[in-house]
Formats: C-alpha cells, structure tokens, sequence
C-alpha cells in the first residue's frame, strides 16, 4: 500500500542509493536518436525495447522528418539567445505492463545479484522491487502490484530518456525518476515537468533542423576593386521558409510538432575592418517579396547598393573571407493546436573575396 511521506523521507539515508539505481534505468541513447531522413520523406528508425549493461531502453520512437541532420546530429542553427538549450532529457512512454515487467525485473535481480551490492545501494534496490512487485510507493508515486500487468495494454510505464546531443552529463542524465505509470489517453502527473509534450518535440525539431547552404550572389562575383560597391542579394526562389517536424507515435499517445523557419534577414560581415557596409549596420532586411538586397544592372556601377559592401584596402595575395549569416524567425505548431515562437535562430557562410587596387595608366 502507498505510504503516506515523500519519496526523501520514506527512503531516509538510501533516496541517494535509489537515485543512482534510477539511474542505471534511465532509457539510453537510443530512443532519442531516430535517424533523420532526407528532406521530405518522413518517417525513421525504429527502436526495439530492451537492455544492456547500461540500462533498460524505450521502445517509443521519435521520428524526424523535413529539414533535419541525417546522422542524428545537431544541426546547423545557433540560436541568437544565449541562454536557450534543447532539453537535455525528458520522459517518455516505454513498454506496457507485461514487457515491462520482463525487462525491469530482470534488470533489479541483475542488479540485486551483482557482487558487493549491499547495504544502503541493496537497501534501495530492494525497494525498487517492492514498489513495482508490492504496491510500495510514497505521496505522488504509488506503488503497483506485479508490475501492473493487470493493466497491461491499458497503458505504458513511462522512463527517462538521454538527449545523446547534450555535452554535460549531469544535465542529460537528470530525469531519473523511476519509470511511472500513465493510462492510455491520459496526461502525465504534474510533477513530471520534463513528460515529452509538443513544445519538447519542437525544441528537439529545432536542435535537428539543417537549413540550406545559401551563397549570396555577388557583383563582381568573386574578384573586385579597392573602393568599388560590390552589391549582395539573394533571390526568393533560394531564399525560403524551412520546415522540420518530431513526432512520437505509440499506442495511445500520439503528438507530434513542426518547427518553422522563416528568413528574415542578411548580415554582411567584410572580413576586414577595412571595408564599408551597405546599409552602414551591416543588416539587409527583408524586400516586400521576400528576397534581399537588389541585383546588379549594367549602368548601376557607381549607385550605392541597398545591400553590399565597398573594401577600402586590396587583399594582396590573399582573400578577405566575407561572412554573410542569414537571420531565422523560428516558430512552431503541435498537436492541438498548441504553438509558439522560439528565439531566432542564425546559419551563416564564408566566400572568399579577393581585392585588387585599380591599376592607373601613367602618361
């Protein structure tokens, strides 16, 4: 029966023994990694459940589609606040009863059954298993009786899952709380603040997405003169919204979300302070039919560009690498209707410009 105290006070001088043991469950690399595909397909790898020495791993999927890494890796977007992260880890649907308890019991007795697991560390291991076979449990969390297998198909234990793209281990590895219960077409509890929700799927969707390598055209192209514009543009047909989407599908859970990026617009870095921008800050915004900056005509050599960049100094025998990084308004939609915008994101690419004093003919 449940125990009317907190976790902390029930477990007293083990919580720190059952926390490590929880640990060693939290679902593995795995189920966060689906494999993205190329843009436009859908779909993703599957992931079977199972364990290993690591731990027991989830059978759910997220599948990444559209404009996303192909190797599960984070993408290319840098976010332009500072402060953003992608969630380092979350909660998500496991196995139901059943399979659950196959996976999970076996992996308590390994754990029972390692040698010199005793004391506080085989105190909080034996508790694990009295939770999940006795109907141990404590406020917020109730124990179940045989792994809840009367149940089964009804609903799915839930666990912690690993984003494999967080670099700090104590972040990724801070959702350990044991695997918990939710019945079909039902929330998570409250007090699982990181459960996997649209927005999660969203900021997951952003940290995949890859946008476009795109060259601002120039004129002259690659090679120009000590103090003459040089005009910069990109043409809509090359300058389009992004779109990629995570979705998790399970028996009675299914949620997904889309993650826009919208250009909106360029900034021109010379490469040298030697050099003069057009506008002066730099910033080329957006034209009313979606393209930046004004393509060069013949005649229009000695007007100011709306969007460019002037080099007061010759490169010699090298380059200036001219940086132009493309600004994203980043907004996202999920299931029922949920949606919200996310902090701009920023890509940006290097051409080489070589600059060459304009030769005067002497008389």
């Amino acid at each position: 029966m449940p125990v009317n105290r907190s976790r902390r006070t029930v477990l007293g001088t083990s919580t720190a023994a059952l926390a490590l043991a929880a640990s060693a469950l939290i679902l593995t690399a795995p189920n966060a990694s689906a494999e993205p595909v190329d843009f436009g397909k859908g779909g993703g790898t599957d992931q079977q459940g199972g364990g290993d020495k690591q731990g027991i791993y989830a059978a759910a999927r997220i599948n990444y589609s559209g404009a996303v890494t192909k190797d599960g890796s984070t993408g290319n977007v840098t976010s332009s606040d500072v402060n953003w992260t992608p969630p380092p880890c979350w909660y998500a649907p496991y196995l139901g009863a059943k399979d659950f308890k196959k996976e999970m019991s076996k992996h308590i007795e390994g754990q029972l059954n390692t040698p010199g697991m005793t004391g506080t560390a085989g105190a909080a291991i034996g508790e694990t298993k009295r939770h999940y076979e006795d109907e141990f449990g404590w406020t917020g969390a109730p124990g179940y009786k045989d792994y809840n297998v009367e149940n089964d198909g009804k609903g799915m234990f839930w666990a912690g899952v690993e984003n494999p793209n967080e670099p700090d281990y104590l972040k990724r590895s801070s959702c350990t709380d044991l695997p918990f219960w939710v019945e079909n077409g039902d929330a998570p509890p409250p007090r699982y603040e990181e459960a996997i929700t649209p927005e999660i799927l969203a900021a997951l969707a952003y940290q995949h997405m890859e946008l476009p390598d795109t060259e601002v055209t120039l004129a002259p192209e690659t090679n120009t003169k000590v103090n003459l514009p040089t005009w910069a543009w990109l043409d809509k047909a090359v300058f389009d919204e992004v779109q990629a989407t995570a979705a998790l599908n399970v028996p009675g859970f299914n949620i997904q979300a889309t993650t826009t990026a919208k250009p909106v617009s360029l900034k021109l870095e010379p490469g040298t302070e030697d050099a003069e921008t057009y506008p002066a800050s730099g910033e080329c915004t957006i034209n009313a039919d979606d393209s930046i900056g004004e393509p060069y005509a013949k005649g229009k050599a000695n007007e100011t560009p709306p969007c460019g960049v002037k080099y007061l100094r010759s490169s010699g025998n090298g380059t200036y690498k001219l940086q132009a990084t493309i600004t994203w308004e980043i907004t996202w939609t999920g299931t029922g209707g949920a949606g919200d915008d996310l902090p701009n994101g920023t890509f940006g690419n290097d051409q080489d410009i070589t600059v060459q004093e304009i030769q005067a003919v002497n008389r």
